[in-house]
């Protein structure tokens, strides 16, 4: 990376704040602070990596043309929705115009994980390149284009979502990251109920605001997640209603009280819905089937001739 690469066209190639900065797309205002305060020690001009003048001079550009303008657009709630609705409608474009195909290894990777494990893989793939990103200065461009990438690919994944900003730790600090690595079968079935309990809580909240579209999105990937669960089946099927669409509506009723006969929600329209709900079949016990072999075979030996 040169001095001359610092054209018009070259800057706009890193227009995701996120990317520039190593940071993942649902950072806090913590987050992004201490992870700019990071970035801004790296390139500060008298740190003794950045003596030698080409790399001075490259580390001032870094942090005056594209760090410290990535910085102005996250730290504040605006802007950064701003910020992700341009990224959001970036990958919408792309979705209708070509296939998504990163070049990235981790982004490609990400494409693979099962939906329970999105999260986890990227935050640990952005804290795992971010770790790199500066050090050396010369493969910030590379770094940051795989960033780029790979939160593209989170937001194809998370489409019609919204991004769940939650109170973290921090970033992973140095020498603590570990390359991303599969979930046990425990931390999948627990992350798995976790993300299907905050579809479900954002559902609601679209609900109350009468946005049934995104409340149909949540609701449906909760039971992806989780099908078992009567409550996410008769949420849904209210929404239908007041879609009219009265047929989807009756099948997602009509789950939820298989799965729950209790279910206050379904239970309020069965009546007004007229539901014809399944009837439950006899459980016949083993005895019962043994006993009643028994007195057919019996009969065929007592039976006159």
């Amino acid at each position: 990376m040169s001095q001359t690469s610092f054209s018009a066209d070259w800057l706009n190639q890193f227009s995701d704040p996120y990317a520039v900065l190593g940071l993942a797309i649902a950072a806090d205002d913590r987050r992004i602070l201490k992870r700019y305060r990071t970035v801004a020690k790296i390139l500060h001009p008298d740190m003794p990596g950045n003596s030698e003048p080409p790399i001075k001079e490259l580390a001032t550009q870094l942090l005056a043309r594209l760090v410290n303008p990535a910085y102005q657009q996250l730290k504040q709630e605006k802007e950064r929705s701003e910020t992700l609705a341009t990224l959001r409608f970036r990958v919408r474009r792309f979705n209708q115009e070509e296939p998504l195909l990163p070049q990235s290894a981790s982004a490609r990777q990400l494409l693979q994980v099962p939906p329970h494990a999105i999260e986890m893989f990227y935050e640990q793939a952005v804290a795992h390149l971010a770790e790199l990103q500066f050090q050396p200065l010369d493969q910030f461009e590379a770094i940051t284009r795989q960033l780029n990438e790979l939160n593209l690919v989170y937001l194809y994944l998370k489409m019609g979502e919204p991004i769940f900003r939650e109170k973290r730790t921090g970033i992973v600090a140095t020498g603590q990251t570990k390359s991303p690595v599969s979930p046990s079968p425990v931390e999948t079935a627990q992350a798995a109920s976790s993300y299907a309990r905050r579809h479900y809580q954002r559902a609601q909240v679209y609900i109350h605001n009468a946005n049934w579209s995104p409340a149909i999105a949540e609701l449906r990937d909760a039971i992806r997640l989780e099908p078992d669960k009567g409550e996410y089946h008769s949420l849904l099927a209210k929404v239908y209603l007041m879609q009219n669409l009265t047929g989807m509506a009756k099948v997602h009723f009509r789950q939820a009280l298989k799965l729950n006969p209790q279910d206050p929600l379904a239970l309020e329209y069965v009546s007004r819905l007229k539901l014809v709900l399944d009837q439950p079949k006899p459980v016949v016990s083993s005895a019962t089937i043994s006993k009643s072999a028994g007195n057919k075979l019996f009969g065929l030996f007592t039976r006159k001739p």
